[in-house]
């Protein structure tokens, strides 16, 4: 089992940034993606970014360019790095862990942690 504790989410003007962190602890052998997911009210959750522990990134087109992900070198916490934030960057954003054991995958989230940003 892995347990993912998000922080860093807040009340944010437009144009200002963010840094959300993830930290995971548990069973994280076998961690080979880290990522962040958001969900507006009314919308259905989607991806912002993934990061594998190969280093390779994927990023939602609505954040390229703005949004950075990143990640510690044993796969145990992500930071996404929030700029030139936008109101409909608001939602409840979400990380997420995906594992690897004999053969079986597995998924994990955190609770959520909620970005606001004003116009």
């Amino acid at each position: 089992q892995v347990h993912l504790v998000e922080s860093g989410g807040g009340l944010v003007q437009a144009g200002g940034s963010l840094r959300l962190s993830c930290a995971a602890s548990g069973t994280t052998r076998g961690i080979n993606a880290l990522g962040w997911y958001r969900q507006a009210p009314g919308r259905q959750r989607e991806l912002v970014a993934v990061i594998t522990s190969a280093g390779t990134t994927n990023y939602a087109d609505s954040v390229k360019g703005r949004f950075t992900i990143s990640r510690d070198n044993v796969m145990t916490t992500t930071y996404l790095q929030m700029n030139s934030l936008k109101p409909e960057d608001t939602a409840v954003y979400y990380c997420n862990a995906g594992r690897r054991s004999f053969g079986k995958s597995y998924d994990y989230w955190g609770q959520g942690t909620q970005v606001t940003v004003s116009s």
